[in-house]
């Protein structure tokens, strides 16, 4: 079982006699690793995911899920704290199948989004650690993406929107490599791209890559 208790935010320590891992300082949003990228096309949307679980610079799983489907058309990323990322995915799942079962239709991806920054609104105050990336066509099969932080603030994006660990280098390669209304095969090819060198300048993500194109 891996240990997911989280360091505390204290200065590095001088004191030779203590292991450099006990003085280290890291958020634990970084703790286990991960990024999430999303991109808008031409009528299409995609969202990819490294598939890394790690213990801080240890690699514990290389088939760690990140991206959970909402309808046929609608995807969720989850990077942040692997036991945030795993309860959230089911909470989730309940509740869009409970709008299904009450609204007796498939949730919209700006309705999903809604819904997550509520569900993570609540717990402001002892918050789930975890970055959402949301990617879907709407009804009218219009691309939407967006990302928010850990209390639910939603940042509706045009092109791209990034997550994880590898969040900066992501920005500087989806900032060089995206264009506007790509077709859905370069759309693949550019978010694989951007995900892949992103990752390997990143010691906490990377182990392959799960990608999804609608």
């Amino acid at each position: 079982m891996v240990n997911m208790l989280p360091y505390l935010h204290a200065k590095p320590c001088s004191n030779s006699n203590v292991s450099p891992s006990v003085c280290s300082l890291q958020s634990i949003m970084d703790y286990n690793g991960g990024s999430v990228v999303a991109m808008v096309g031409k009528n299409c949307v995609a969202i990819a995911a490294d598939k890394r679980l790690g213990q801080q610079f240890s690699t514990i799983s290389t088939e760690f899920e990140k991206i959970f489907p909402a309808t046929d058309k609608t995807y969720l990323g989850l990077s942040g704290l692997a036991t945030d990322v795993q309860t959230l995915s089911e909470r989730f799942r309940f509740k869009i199948n409970m709008y299904k079962m009450r609204e007796e239709r498939q949730i919209e991806p700006k309705t999903l989004a809604h819904m997550v920054s509520s569900t993570l609104y609540e717990k402001r105050f002892g918050p789930y650690f975890v970055d959402p990336v949301i990617a879907g066509l709407d009804k009218n099969n219009a691309p939407f993406i967006c990302t928010m932080d850990l209390i639910g603030c939603i940042n509706f994006a045009e092109g791209f929107a990034v997550s994880g660990t590898s969040g900066p280098n992501l920005c500087g390669m989806c900032e060089s490599l995206w264009e506007p209304d790509l077709e859905p095969e370069d759309l693949f090819e550019t978010i694989s791209q951007a995900l892949m060198n992103a990752v390997d300048r990143d010691a906490l993500s990377g182990w392959g890559a799960t990608v999804y194109v609608v």
